[in-house]
C-alpha cells in the first residue's frame, strides 16, 4: 500500500510503502522511461537509512549512560548513609564480615537504586560501543564526590575538586577518540569472538588475578590497601561487560523472534553475570565502609574503565580501526583520568581551598616585606658604626 503527503508525484515527494511487517518511505528522484523496465530503474540507497539509524542508536546509548552514570552516584550515597547508620547502631560492620546491612531501607534503596543504573547501563551496551559507555561513569564520581561532600560531611578539598574535573575532561577525550566497535549481531558472532585464543588468554590471566586477590591478598591486606577490594571489582568488570554484551544480542534477538532460547551461549553467560555482580557488589559494600567515599568511587572508575576498555580492544579488535592520532588521544585521556583520581588520593587529607591559599600567600608577603625590613635596618646601622681608616663605608640601599 503506498500513499503520500499531497498526493502528488513531483521530485522530492516522499511516498509510504507499508506491508504487514515494515513501513518505509521512499523519496521520487525522477521519471521512469516507459521504454525500460522497472527492475533496471530500481536503485536502492540504504547509506542515509543506515546513519540515521546508527545516530539515533547512539543518541539513545548516550542518554542511557549518562542516566545511569546520575543512578550509580545517587545509590554509592545511600548504600554509605545505611552502613553509617549500621555502625553507629553497633552491628558488625560490612568490612568486618557482617550483613547487617541487610535490614537497612537506606542500604536497600541504594541498592535499588544502583540496580536501576545498572539496567539503564546494560541498555547502553544495546546501542553504544563500551569504549562509549564506560568512560561515562566519570559522571557518577563528580556526582558521588560533590553529594558525599554535602550530605555526608567528607570534606573534598580544592585538588580533590581539581581531579574530578580532570576526571571528566579525561573521560570526554577518551570518548572523542575511541575506536569504532566491530558490529556483532548475532550470537553466532559473539560465540567466534569469545572463542577467540588471545581473549581466552586475557579472560585466564584476569581470572586468576582475582582468585590471588580474593584468597590470599585481601584477608591480609584488604582493611588496609584500598586497591585490594577495587581491583577485585574492577577486573571482575571484564566478565560483567562480556556477559551484557552477549546478552544484549540474545534480548535484541529474542525480540526479533530469533530461536536465541536454543543457543547455549546465553545460559553461559547468565550464571558469569549474576555471580560477577554479587560479587562486586560485595567487595564494593566492603570498601564503601572501610574507606572515604571520595576516594573509593574515583579510582573504582579508574580501574573498571581500564580493564572494560581492554577488554573491548581484545573482544572486538577495535585497536584495527585507531588511527595513530585517535591511539594518541585516547592515551592521553586516560592520562589525563589518571591525574584527577591521583590528586584525589595523594591530598584528601590536606586542608587546602581557594581561602586557604589566599590566607597563606598573604603570610608569604607580609613575611617577606618584614624581612627586607630588617635587612635595610641592619644596613643602616652597618653604615653608621663601621668605619675602615677615615673612610666610612657606604652601603647603596634600593
Amino acid at each position: 500500500m503506498a500513499a503520500s503527503s499531497n498526493h502528488s508525484c513531483a521530485n522530492g515527494t516522499l511516498v509510504t510503502l507499508t506491508c504487514s511487517s515494515h513501513q518505509v518511505i521512499c523519496q521520487i528522484l525522477g521519471e521512469v522511461d516507459p521504454s525500460v523496465s522497472i527492475y533496471q530503474n530500481l536503485t536502492l540507497n540504504t547509506s542515509s537509512t543506515s546513519t540515521l539509524q546508527s545516530n539515533h542508536d547512539f543518541i539513545i546509548g548516550l542518554a542511557l549512560a549518562v542516566f545511569s552514570s546520575i543512578l550509580i552516584g545517587c545509590s554509592v550515597i545511600l548504600k554509605k548513609k545505611g552502613l553509617l547508620h549500621l555502625s553507629q547502631q553497633g552491628h558488625t560492620r560490612a568490612g568486618a564480615g557482617g550483613h547487617g546491612y541487610l535490614k537497612d531501607w537506606l542500604w536497600w534503596a541504594g541498592l535499588l537504586t544502583m540496580g536501576g543504573g545498572e539496567a539503564a547501563n546494560f541498555a547502553a551496551y544495546a546501542f553504544a560501543p563500551a569504549t562509549i559507555v564506560t568512560p561515562l561513569g566519570a559522571l557518577s564520581v563528580l556526582i558521588s564526590a560533590v553529594m558525599s561532600s554535602y550530605l555526608l560531611g567528607e570534606r573534598l578539598n580544592l585538588l580533590g575538586k581539581l581531579g574530578c574535573a580532570l576526571c571528566v575532561l579525561g573521560s570526554t577525550v577518551l570518548v572523542i577518540h575511541s575506536p569504532e566497535e566491530q558490529e556483532v549481531t548475532t550470537l553466532e558472532d559473539m560465540t567466534t569472538k569469545l572463542k577467540d585464543p588471545g581473549f581466552i588468554v586475557y579472560i585466564s590471566v584476569l581470572f586468576i588475578c582475582c582468585l590471588v586477590l580474593v584468597f590470599i591478598l585481601s584477608p591480609r591486606y584488604g582493611h588496609t590497601n584500598i586497591l585490594i577490594y577495587l581491583a577485585i571489582c574492577a577486573l571482575l568488570g571484564a566478565f560483567t561487560v562480556s556477559s551484557v554484551k552477549g546478552l544484549d544480542i540474545a534480548v535484541k534477538g529474542l525480540l526479533m523472534g530469533l530461536p536465541v532460547v536454543k543457543h547455549p551461549l546465553p545460559w553461559i553467560l547468565i550464571p558469569i553475570l549474576i555471580i560477577s555482580v554479587i560479587t562486586q557488589v560485595n567487595y564494593l559494600n566492603k570498601s564503601l565502609d572501610i574507606f572515604n567515599t571520595s576516594l573509593v568511587f574515583p579510582i573504582y572508575y579508574v580501574l573498571f574503565t581500564t580493564v572494560v576498555i581492554t577488554t573491548s580492544l581484545i573482544l572486538f579488535k577495535e585497536w584495527v580501526s585507531m588511527s595513530p592520532f585517535d591511539g594518541v588521544g585516547a592515551i592521553c585521556g586516560f592520562l589525563i583520568i589518571i591525574l584527577g583520581v591521583f590528586l584525589l588520593h595523594a591530598f584528601n587529607n590536606l586542608d587546602i581551598s581557594l581561602k586557604s591559599l589566599q590566607q597563606e600567600l598573604n603570610c608569604i608577603g607580609a613575611t617577606k616585606q618584614q624581612a627586607e625590613k630588617e635587612d635595610k635596618i641592619t644596613l643602616v646601622d652597618n653604615m653608621e658604626t663601621e668605619q675602615t681608616g677615615s673612610i666610612p663605608k657606604v652601603f647603596v640601599i634600593s
